[in-house]
């Protein structure tokens, strides 16, 4: 909830969702790639917004509060290009759903789930109540394991966890457990608005269980080898590049470089990696449009680009060291070759003439 005060002197109360801030903010972004740093990081004057989280507890909603009240502090003091932008004043104009916001009694009911991952946490690492995310099936998931929860078309599931592996812990009426979260979509909208952008600079990670490509855009890697992986996505199937190759791999097979490995992480890589999107049959969506997908040649593109930009910048940085020395070389008087005694015969004046004589 936003109290705006416009130029009139007139104050309007707004509602906005995180998730639609965060849209707003990476539009703003594109809009203005200069002051958003992505040409040049030292010139970014657009303040940071950071991605939703995938499972918020109390804590976090608090803090989140923090944050978007600096971030709309920055924002309304940057230059007026930006600040009176019509983007900026669109997203805070009022709508209709301002004029009749939901009620208590239309809120969700919060409910609270004990979830015992780690023995050793007390009571007071439990968090409060959390209000649950509702995603629709859109196909029928039948589960391979006691620990799964099938679900059919259009059944409507709550969300308790989202695992970076792809598998979602959900609840539906009596029912508990993982939904690979290829098989739902948000209620809202095809995208994920909770999804990251790509980051082409790459975070290292290494490859602790292999897998051979089943499809085209995949990749295959062995255990052990080093990779960078440029797009986290809620599905599981992360986009890495192994030198100038992308392809999209199981993220529960990744370990991120430095982290220790634990018995934890060892059980995630005994399951198998969750079923792709692109792989379910029958699909049935109640949204128009299709999710928005990067295709692995626009990956591959951009990846190149960046990691010429890179080595551009590198080798502009060395060749900047060795053109001191070379000018500081040229800077010095040369001495010319002796000419031939032929030459000063011919060239030369009779004083000098007579003395090679």
């Amino acid at each position: 909830m936003f109290l705006v005060k416009w130029q009139d002197l007139t104050e309007k109360v707004v509602y906005r969702k995180f998730t639609e801030i965060y849209e707003f903010h990476k539009v703003l972004k594109e809009m203005f790639p200069i002051e958003s740093g992505d040409i040049n990081i030292e010139n970014r004057i657009i303040p940071h917004l950071p991605a939703p989280r995938w499972f918020d507890s109390q804590r976090s909603t608090q803090n989140r509060q923090s944050t978007l009240s600096e971030y709309c502090s920055a924002l309304i003091n940057l230059p007026r290009k930006i600040s009176r932008c019509t983007h900026i004043l669109n997203f805070f104009k009022v709508r209709n759903d301002d004029l009749n916001p939901p009620t208590a009694s239309q809120f969700k009911k919060a409910e609270t789930f004990l979830m015992p991952k780690d023995s050793k946490k007390g009571a007071a690492d439990i968090t409060g109540p959390i209000i649950l995310q509702t995603y629709r099936a859109v196909s029928d998931y039948e589960k391979n394991s006691t620990t799964e929860m099938g679900v059919r078309t259009g059944d409507a599931v709550d969300v308790v966890e989202k695992s970076e592996s792809g598998w979602w812990f959900c609840q539906l009426k009596n029912k508990r457990g993982w939904v690979p979260a290829a098989y739902l979509e948000p209620m809202d909208g095809p995208d994920e608005s909770e999804e990251q952008d790509p980051n082409y600079a790459g975070e290292l990670h290494v490859v602790r269980k292999g897998y051979t490509a089943a499809q085209e855009d995949e990749v295959t890697l062995k255990e052990g080898e080093t990779i960078e992986v440029i797009h986290k996505l809620l599905d599981g199937w992360w986009v890495v590049r192994k030198d100038e190759t992308t392809g999209y791999y199981p993220s529960m097979y990744l370990q991120k470089s430095g982290e220790e490995n634990t018995p934890e992480k060892n059980q995630l890589r005994n399951r198998e990696a969750p079923p792709r999107r692109s792989t379910i049959r029958n699909i049935k969506s109640i949204h128009n449009q299709n999710r928005k997908q990067i295709s692995q040649e626009t990956y591959r593109r951009n990846s190149v680009k960046y990691m010429q930009s890179r080595r551009k910048l590198k080798n502009n940085f060395l060749n900047k060291g060795g053109t001191i020395v070379e000018d500081e070389r040229e800077a010095q008087p040369a001495i010319p070759p002796r000419p031939s005694k032929d030459l000063i015969l011919i060239r030369c004046s009779e004083s000098t003439k007579s003395k090679i004589k």
